[in-house]
């Protein structure tokens, strides 16, 4: 099927259901069917294959402060590079991780365990002929493979591409922040997606989505650790697989996500497309999207962030206090500025003692030693109110809970999960703590975000057997 894709690929959606199925089952995707949601699993979940189960909880939240900090400076050094036209710098790094989801790739399809990033654009798998190698996609036995001409529009679209040698297929060289790269042939394929449970109330199978045409990146080999099968990108750009999905049909370039608390392990998060992404929860609010400038970073703005009656304003006001909404750092990142005297507002407020924090990366911690210091660590933590810009005065805030700011990153040490930018990272970032139990919705049609608080751990209900 060599050199049959040209320009764009045109990705048409359609629902396989298996004659099991019911009739309520058998919405048109194309005609305003109301999506799909997939399994969103965080790497020390139950679920993943790289959870270390030597490690207590403490010291997997350690573990992900740990990477949350070196991801933040990859995110930084991408988010101010200077793209090139022989290379991209893309804003994920090779280690840090923190969300998978499954893929089923090709006819028959083959199912992949991919890290899932909102901070980058290319989807891409391990590829290989050799059929002995089971851990990657096999491209010779698929009856879908394709791959994308060096004159089409998607090889153009993506920064460091060149031509092989009779100019039929598309090649990439895509680097990364901490100098990993990821090297194959642009190509396309057809991804099936299985719905999540509930999705069907009356079905006795699980309906599946069929997408075909995806460009991806059939990589052939790679420069640094990439621990999973690959990655998908659910970034902004025309390449991640939002942007697919939403360039040529009715479920536009919309999704959503409800991260389930870090605690309950055995629970995952939803990751939801189409209509299904839509942020309904009672106080759901919404604010802008901000251009990132060619990055693939979903960036948005604060006004201000209360404590009780105190207001703090982030430097810079009036003007636009930009954040990038990460699902890969742990960390929420702010300037210093702002962070300092949210930091003295809360001892003024949790009477308990202070302790150091683990390797000094953050700047609040308390001991929690003992039921009767959790207890009042409780009572006295104040929620954290977030005004999004573009609200004015009194309109749209998240409130953000003990939950969503303090982590007990080793046993009897509760510290608050944010820490500053500095010169070597001078990107803002709203982490993965931060957003515990909140649906969080992405409309990069309407270049809108809103959010929910949410009981996240009953977003996704996984089925009794493995499908």
């Amino acid at each position: 099927m060599e050199g049959t894709v040209v320009c764009r690929a045109l990705l048409v959606i359609a629902v396989i259901l298996t004659a099991q199925l019911c009739g309520c089952c058998t919405a048109n995707v194309m005609g305003g069917g109301d999506g799909f949601a997939v399994e969103f699993i965080h790497r020390d979940s139950f679920k993943s294959p790289f959870r270390d189960p030597s490690l207590t909880p403490h010291d997997r939240m350690l573990a992900a402060t740990r990477r949350s900090t070196v991801r933040a400076a990859a995110l930084a050094r991408s988010y101010a590079a200077v793209r090139s036209p022989d290379g991209a710098v893309s804003e994920i790094i090779s280690k840090p991780f923190e969300y998978l989801m499954y893929v089923n790739v090709g006819t028959p399809p083959t199912r992949r365990l991919a890290m899932a990033d909102t901070g980058s654009d290319l989807v891409w798998l391990h590829c290989t002929n050799d059929t002995t190698i089971a851990s990657q996609f096999h491209p010779s036995s698929s009856s879908t493979f394709g791959t994308v001409r060096c004159d089409s529009a998607a090889c153009h679209a993506l920064p460091g591409t060149s031509c092989d040698a009779d100019g039929s297929s598309c090649r990439y060289d895509y680097a990364y922040g901490d100098g990993s790269e990821t090297i194959g042939v642009l190509s396309t394929e057809t991804f099936t997606f299985e719905d999540a449970p509930g999705g069907c109330t009356n079905c006795r199978e699980r309906p599946q989505l069929l997408v075909q045409n995806v460009n991806f990146g059939c990589t052939t080999s790679t420069a640094g650790v990439f621990a999973a099968d690959g990655i998908v990108g659910l970034g902004d750009g025309n390449s991640s697989l939002v942007s697919q999905i939403g360039a040529d049909t009715s479920l536009g370039r919309r999704f959503s996500y409800c991260l389930s608390p870090f605690s309950a392990q055995n629970a995952s998060s939803a990751l939801n497309f189409g209509a299904r992404a839509a942020v309904t929860e009672p106080g759901a609010v919404t604010t802008r999207l901000f251009p990132s400038h060619g990055d693939a970073l979903h960036i948005i703005a604060l006004e201000a962030v209360r404590i009780g009656n105190a207001t703090f304003a982030p430097p810079g006001s009036p003007n636009p206090y930009k954040v990038a909404i990460d699902t890969g750092s742990m960390l929420t990142y702010l300037a210093r500025a702002l962070l300092d005297p949210m930091v003295e507002e809360l001892k003024r407020r949790i009477n308990l003692p202070t302790v150091p924090s683990p390797d000094h990366m953050l700047h609040l911690c308390y001991d929690v030693t003992g039921p009767a210091s959790k207890s009042l660590f409780v009572k006295n933590a104040p929620d954290i109110t977030v005004q999004l810009a573009g609200s004015g005065t009194g309109g749209p805030a998240v409130t953000l809970k003990a939950e969503n700011m303090f982590a007990e990153v080793q046993e009897g040490t509760m510290c608050l999960a944010v820490a500053r930018v500095t010169e070597e990272q001078p990107l803002a970032i709203i982490g993965c703590i931060s957003q515990q139990n909140l649906h969080v919705g992405y409309d990069l049609d309407k270049n809108t975000v809103t959010v929910a608080a949410a009981d996240c751990a009953s977003s996704y209900q996984s089925p009794s057997a493995s499908v």
